[in-house]
């Protein structure tokens, strides 16, 4: 049986790309910068990486499997990978490139040039005269290969009405079933490709009542419309239903229905079981298959589950196009894995497949979001000197990485470039410039370049207004942050998680805690499903919580008047044109926002509680499958951290190595004084972090050195901030004459500042001569109330001050501690100096005790 009817390709076609051709030898020159990841030999899909499903259930027929494989290659690791979600690169702002560059759906038919005459009067007629039209040519067209064309090329222009009108007119003239059954293949495929699924269902159960539609093709069609749209559920009932009309599913409908699975989100998990009986039910995979098996790793960035499908193709002697090497470069870049996808970029030429503008837009975006922005910069370049042409996606991409470098006048060259080559800017476009100019605080740029968006008839959508009331929101203009949710109600869109997550952002920076659980329990009754970023503000306000002072000074306001005026803000916020209970909900919060902006809130206080708190929303993430990752892990270290109470911080930590005994075990190993028996699976960890970018990785070993040093866990805290350094967390922190902090947490300071001063006292002690001038920046504290009064600049200051260091504030830069090479040589010298400056643990615990097991534990009821 032939896998595709004559006259419609359902799935891509073989059509060649136009590839550009590189130099042979092109990245000679960079491998040696990046590390070896072998590809494994051969991939087991009945073995999938775990994960829980949240999709309705699909019942597969079993039956003897046609096709054995070889169990998945096992890697020998201490302790397992962490699992992709950890690293937090996944965004809700998430759009998908899984198809771009892939050939577009072609429809073969030879028509005639009366279809084409028929055509151009079609769309130069209104619908009302396409009846009399085709009657008028019916005698000189030609059967369903011209009426085909005439669906395909309306559709092609929108013209879906005049497109169904055409269809009904030749199928009630064409009285062949099987051409008829063609006819409405390819409405529904147009109707699919156009989103109109309810349209193409409607064609669909038409053709099944009248005797044409039971085809494979027919079924295959209205799977792939469901798919387009992301109706997963409604695309599997479809597959499932094809059983009750006697049909067998070929390659066509296995291809169509995992391609669905993949667009509409359906976990791997599932989508491998429908794999595992398209071979039981002796169907083999062909490229099609296996490229929409990339694309469901790449949009969950299962880049390890990828690399193992791409090593199958070549064991089963499948050739690998563009779309196999980009998808799957995708999978990779999202995974973090930036090292790994250089190297498959690079292997591209050898295999006659040349990296195209997709290629290099897939890995300037996996740079960028790795926070690797001069390799992003880089390839940039190396695609002009390629001469390979930005397309829209490409320079959005570009002018995004400056809008977020801060470096708008760059930003703004590319936006005049992209314009020069006939390319206006799009809302893409604005919303990256919108959130680069609200990140470095521009908040009159935003204003404008709003303004200028709609006078350019471009239309904002939700994440464009998503974004802009976020940004007034962390900037503290919420009567701003109001208007524009006003004028998005007024725009007849509906919150999205993004949106509700900036919301509960602004109210846990504000202390308002309960208010943000209120607001997180609206949210899941209107359908909304929080993600991880909504459930970190809400822990780390929890953290903050514990031990905060209040940030908020009602000036001598009595409360009650303080209540008053509050009210008295959030009515008059209400009197707008709010429409229904939601909205008043938001509203009523701008307006509580805006009211204690003027300084009449105060942050609740706490202790246990809290910790119970997170403890409890840590579990509700559990239970909905919401991953934690390592902002999260950060987030609950620095709860940790402001606990007074080391029984409560340790019970915590203790309950979530329920949940992953490998990132909590860890932390709580170190606090419990197991260094000895942690260290490797902490090592084990720290290569993990050191994958993901370096804002995240810094925040990681602060938090974690913060809780240590905060539990008088001091050695531990310099053994991980001395990881941190051997691996580069910190760039240029530490030379023989100056150490800079200013990037570090208080707790990582203290730590690095010993570790520093045992390093000179060494090097005193060897015979060696100290530098003129050592200096100890810690900054001067820019966000302080009163200027070089910072945090971490008092702490170091208390620090060396407890030691008998001579460091004194220089006159001229109030966060620099400075001192003479030779005052500092004669108190190393001190005999008493070295017991100062080594560290110990206030915890430690024999080498030859085990660590508790985990299945000692049980989770404490809420």
């Amino acid at each position: 049986m032939a896998s595709t009817p004559p006259h419609c390709s359902i799935t891509a076609s073989t059509k060649s790309y136009k590839n550009h051709q590189h130099p042979k030898n092109h990245f000679k020159n960079h491998q040696n910068n990046h590390r070896n990841h072998p590809l494994p030999r051969k991939f087991s899909l009945s073995n999938p990486l775990p994960s829980p499903c949240n999709a309705a259930k699909h019942t597969a027929t079993a039956a003897s499997a046609s096709t054995v494989r070889a169990p998945l290659s096992q890697v020998s690791t201490p302790f397992p990978s962490l699992d992709p979600d950890f690293s937090g690169r996944r965004s809700t702002r998430f759009v998908s490139k899984m198809h771009l560059g892939r050939p577009k759906t072609s429809i073969n038919t030879r028509h005639t040039s009366i279809a084409e005459e028929v055509l151009q009067l079609a769309l130069h007629n209104a619908i009302a005269g396409l009846e009399s039209i085709l009657v008028s040519f019916e005698s000189k067209l030609s059967g369903s290969d011209d009426y085909t064309f005439l669906l395909r090329e309306l559709g092609n222009r929108s013209e879906y009405e005049k497109a169904i009108k055409c269809f009904n007119f030749a199928v009630r003239r064409e009285a062949r079933r099987t051409e008829q059954g063609k006819l409405a293949t390819a409405m529904i495929s147009i109707l699919g490709r156009l989103g109109k699924v309810e349209l193409a269902r409607g064609i669909f159960h038409t053709a099944l009542n009248e005797g044409y539609g039971k085809t494979v093709y027919a079924f295959s069609a209205l799977i792939s419309a469901f798919g387009r749209s992301g109706y997963c559920d409604e695309a599997l009932k479809v597959f499932d239903s094809m059983k009750n009309y006697g049909l067998k599913p070929n390659l066509v409908i296995y291809n169509a229905v995992i391609d669905a699975c993949g667009k509409g989100g359906l976990e791997f998990k599932r989508v491998v079981e429908i794999f595992d009986e398209m071979l039981r039910s002796g169907v083999q995979p062909d490229r099609i298959t296996f490229n929409s098996l990339l694309a469901v790793c790449s949009r969950g960035g299962l880049w390890e589950a990828a690399r193992n499908l791409f090593s199958e193709m070549v064991d089963r002697g499948i050739d690998r196009d563009i779309f196999t090497y980009n998808t799957f470069l995708d999978a990779v870049c999202k995974g973090g894995q930036m090292d790994l996808a250089f190297e498959i970029m690079a292997e591209m030429p050898a295999k006659n497949i040349f990296p195209n503008v997709i290629t290099y837009s897939t890995m300037v975006d996996g740079y960028a979001k790795a926070g690797r922005f001069d390799d992003a910069l880089n390839l940039f370049n190396e695609m002009k000197f390629l001469g390979i042409g930005l397309d829209r996606v490409s320079y959005n991409t570009l002018l995004s990485i400056y809008a977020k470098l801060g470096r708008f006048e760059e930003a703004l060259d590319i936006c005049r470039e992209m314009e020069d080559s006939g390319m206006r800017r799009d809302v893409v476009t604005y919303n990256a410039l919108l959130g680069g100019y609200g990140k470095q605080g521009k908040y009159d740029e935003v204003r404008a370049l709003f303004d200028e968006m709609k006078a350019q008839k471009v239309s904002p959508n939700l994440l464009t207004y998503s974004t802009v009331i976020d940004v007034y929101s962390k900037g503290g203009l919420y009567d701003e942050a109001m208007d524009v949710f006003r004028e998005f109600k007024w725009a007849g869109l509906k919150a999205d998680v993004v949106l509700y997550s900036a919301l509960i952002d602004a109210l846990c920076k504000n202390g308002l805690v309960e208010s943000a659980v209120s607001l997180l329990d609206e949210m899941t009754k209107e359908g909304i499903r929080p993600n991880v970023v909504t459930y970190n503000s809400i822990i780390d306000a929890f953290g903050r919580s514990a031990t905060s002072e209040h940030v908020f000074d009602a000036g001598g306001i009595p409360e009650s008047q303080a209540d008053s005026s509050s009210s008295l803000v959030i009515k008059q916020c209400i009197h707008g044109k709010a429409v229904d209970r939601e909205d008043n909900r938001i509203v009523k919060i701008f307006g509580q926002l805006a009211a204690e902006k003027g300084g009449q809130a105060k942050k609740d206080c706490g202790g246990k509680r809290e910790i119970l708190c997170i403890l409890g929303i840590f579990q509700r993430m559990h239970e909905l499958e919401i991953r934690p990752n390592v902002v999260t892990f950060s987030a609950i270290l620095n709860a940790c951290s402001r606990c007074d109470s080391f029984e409560d911080a340790s019970m915590l930590l203790e309950e979530l190595r329920l949940f992953d005994n490998q990132v909590y075990g860890v932390a709580y190993g170190l606090l419990m004084g197991y260094r000895e028996n942690v260290w490797i699976q902490a090592q084990s960890l720290f290569d993990e972090v050191k994958l993901m970018d370096s804002s995240t990785a810094s925040a990681f070993y602060n938090a974690l050195t913060d809780m240590l040093w905060h539990f008088g866990q001091k050695r531990g805290a310099q053994l991980v901030v001395l990881e941190g350094k051997r691996r580069q967390v910190w760039d240029n922190v530490w030379s023989n004459s100056c150490l800079d902090l200013h990037l570090m947490s208080s707790g990582a300071a203290r730590a690095t500042v010993h570790s520093w001063l045992l390093n000179i006292h060494s090097t005193v002690f060897e015979g060696h001569e100290l530098p003129k001038l050592l200096s100890i920046l810690t900054g001067w504290g820019k966000h302080s109330k009163v200027v070089g009064d910072g945090a971490l600049r008092r702490a170091v200051e208390a620090l060396l001050t407890g030691m008998g260091a001579p460091f004194q504030l220089a006159k001229c830069n109030l966060g620099r501690f400075v001192s003479t090479g030779p005052v500092v040589t004669a108190w190393l010298r001190e005999s008493g100096t070295k017991n100062l400056l080594v560290l110990h643990d206030n915890r430690t615990q024999p080498e030859n005790t085990r660590f508790e097991e985990i299945s000692n534990l049980q989770t404490l009821t809420l």
